[in-house]
């Protein structure tokens, strides 16, 4: 029998079997196309799962009236591409049984990765940067202790809004050191996190899935013309050096304000431990160092592909911990 976890993101619908052995991530911005039953109907046909366990973010869409349209798409979607048993897990960590709020689905991928982390690894702080957003969900006694929603958690530091991929530059600073003297950049979208990890060497090419600011290519090249902008040059006013002066700046702020997030969320729960995932992993760790805290690392632990779509392959495990539970259940 064959389970897999989908999570179905803004950005990146991800899945990966409750074995690891399938793992693939998916670019389909659902803001801007409905590609997404297409999609879901080709993994669909290529795997040919038993089991299907679901979580979401992508129902905060843009293109949505609000997140209980994007849920019922979602959800609409899947059922249209998978002919299994599909179940859903909401932001208690519990599946959905098609009764009650239907908004808890929303924003829930973390629960499941919360569950796993706490039945394995125990009380900490589970870090997961991806792409766009990063999950600062604080673990006691095997259960989160995060508040239900984005809105709630972005209140208590629970979701820090930046991420490896997609994060405008402008919104993690107001300005720059330059050998020229401090700069202030300008607040369009000219560059995003990609470049900046692209260009130290951070991430690869491959891993730069998302569109580029301007449209235009992804060598080194094209994201040092793409930094320049954020300060309002070009690559004949300023020099590699300087640019590369900006991204390191750039890094550097991101894991001091990641940094701040995670110690506010560890001096409410009076933990010191922090687990990490997804593709920051490398910002995480760096964050853990300048806390003083114990690092864990999910990469480490189950593999470097599976921390990148760990929500995913939480959700597998977590069906698959169900049916096993039920079997023995059913034994006895």
């Amino acid at each position: 029998m064959k389970t897999i976890g989908i999570d179905i993101g803004g950005a990146n619908t991800k899945i990966a079997s409750a074995d690891g052995e399938i793992i693939e991530l998916h670019y389909v911005p659902l803001w801007k196309d409905t590609r997404l039953p297409e999609a879901l109907e080709e993994i669909a046909e290529k795997h040919s799962p038993d089991r299907v366990s679901v979580v979401m973010t992508g129902e905060l869409a843009d293109c949505f009236e609000d997140k209980m349209a994007g849920i019922k798409f979602i959800m609409e979607s899947v059922k249209q591409a998978f002919n299994c048993e599909i179940r859903y897990i909401d932001s208690n960590g519990h599946f959905y049984d098609g009764s009650g709020d239907l908004r808890k689905l929303a924003a829930a991928n973390w629960a499941a990765s919360a569950d796993l982390i706490g039945s394995e690894i125990g009380d900490c702080i589970f870090v997961d940067m991806g792409s766009t957003t990063s999950d600062i969900i604080p673990i006691k006694s095997g259960k989160h202790m995060a508040g239900i929603t984005d809105f709630s958690r972005l209140i208590r530091s629970e979701l820090f809004y930046a991420g490896v991929l997609r994060t405008n530059l402008a919104y993690l600073l107001d300005s720059l050191d330059l050998a020229s003297g401090k700069c202030r950049v300008s607040s369009e979208l000219f560059a995003t996190t990609a470049d900046v990890y692209f260009l130290l060497g951070d991430i690869s090419e491959e891993l730069y899935t998302c569109e580029t600011a301007d449209g235009a290519g992804k060598s080194k090249t094209d994201a040092m013309r793409r930094i320049a902008r954020v300060v309002c040059a070009d690559l004949t006013e300023i020099s590699p050096d300087e640019i590369y002066r900006i991204a390191e700046q750039v890094r550097e702020k991101q894991v001091i304000l990641l940094s701040e997030a995670i110690a506010q969320v560890a001096e409410m729960n009076e933990l010191s431990t922090i687990v990490s995932a997804g593709l920051g992993e490398f910002l995480i760790r760096a964050a853990a160092k300048r806390l003083g805290f114990e690092w864990i690392s999910v990469a480490q632990r189950w593999g470097e592909e599976i921390s990148k779509v760990f929500p995913a392959y939480a959700a597998a495990r977590m069906f698959e911990a169900d049916v096993s539970a039920r079997n023995d259940k059913d034994i006895v």
